[in-house]
This record gives C-alpha cells, sequence and structure tokens, in this order.
C-alpha cells in the first residue's frame, strides 16, 4: 500500500480494478482542518483522464508495473513499432495506446514503455526532443521589442509557434508535455 502524501506526476497506483498514472499532483491545506490531496489521474486501461480527491494519510493500491526502455522504429498508420535495445526484439503497440503521444515520435526516439505483465498500457517520452524545421514562414525585420512567435512545420509534421528569427534547417527542442518551442539547439 502507498501512502497518498507518497504519489507524485509520473506515478501508477491502483484502485478500483483500473491502473492510473498521476498527470498532475496537488496538496491543499485549508486552515485548522486536515488537507486534501488533489489529483488528475490517466486511467491507463481506457486512456480517460479524470480528477480524485484523498484525505491526507489515506492509502492506495501499489501498482505491479515496470517501465521498459525501448527504441521507436516507425508507425504504419494503425500501429507503433519499437524495438529493445538490448535484445533487439522488435514489437508492435496498437495507436490507441500511444494516443496523442505519437506526434512527438520520431526515428531513433527511446522511451519508456509502462507495461504489467505483457499487457502494454502507455508511453513515457522525455520531457524534451529535439526537431529540425522543416517549413516555417520568413522572419521579419524590426518585431525584436517583444516575444513574436510564428508557425513552423517540423520534420515529423509537428506544427508549433517559433520566434521570429528561427529559419528553415535549424534545429529546436520542444517540450513534450505542452508541445511548446523551449530553445534553439546548436
Amino acid at each position: 500500500m502507498l501512502n497518498v502524501n507518497e504519489l507524485r506526476n509520473g506515478a501508477v497506483f491502483q484502485s478500483d480494478d483500473n491502473l492510473y498514472q498521476v498527470l498532475v499532483f496537488e496538496h491543499i491545506k485549508t486552515g485548522r482542518g486536515s488537507g486534501n490531496i488533489k489529483l488528475k489521474v490517466k486511467n491507463l486501461r481506457t486512456g480517460s483522464t479524470t480528477e480524485k480527491s484523498f484525505m491526507t494519510g489515506a492509502r492506495v493500491e501499489e501498482a505491479n508495473v515496470q517501465k521498459k526502455l525501448t527504441q521507436f522504429l516507425y508507425s504504419d498508420g494503425e500501429s507503433y513499432n519499437f524495438m529493445d535495445p538490448t535484445t533487439y526484439d522488435q514489437f508492435t503497440i496498437s495507436a490507441k495506446i500511444v494516443g496523442e503521444q505519437g506526434k512527438y515520435l520520431k526515428d531513433g526516439l527511446e522511451v519508456n514503455l509502462i507495461i504489467s505483465g505483457e499487457e502494454a498500457l502507455s508511453l513515457e517520452l522525455p520531457n524534451t526532443v529535439i526537431y529540425q524545421i522543416k517549413d516555417t514562414g520568413p522572419g521579419e525585420r524590426g518585431n525584436t521589442v517583444s516575444n513574436v512567435y510564428k508557425d513552423a512545420v517540423l520534420e515529423n509534421d509537428l506544427e508549433v509557434k517559433v520566434p521570429m528569427f528561427m529559419g528553415v534547417g535549424e534545429k529546436i527542442k520542444i517540450d513534450t508535455r505542452s508541445g511548446e518551442y523551449v530553445e534553439r539547439v546548436k
């Protein structure tokens, strides 16, 4: 059993015969009363997100999951193909399990696969990934007083807003949690 105070973003626990991954952890303390733990969680089997609330000191059942390092190879539209970098075994995961995270995958990217027994439940992407700009509009002179952004298309067809000075062929770092530009990479 796990104390809910020990849960943090990314932790996995079991409740009501479902596996949940913590997306947002928030501890709320009100006046003289005891504190509450508010969690935004993702059901790893259905993919739905919900909010759960617990009293401080409550306990939840620890989930029996492992994280396995894998390397993304390619996607055929309906499924995603990965490889175990130590044994070179290849396996396929359905697009339903990968979900919205699929737009951040690129050839050779190493991700953690969350598995329970032999069942793949979810992916854990690195916090930032480096991409190359494939297409963007021209930069305008004089727009340097404030943060002015323009649209750019990356090598994996992901669309993001980048600063006006960025050009085609430059490498940038993208935050996979928010999908936003972080910085230029030399």
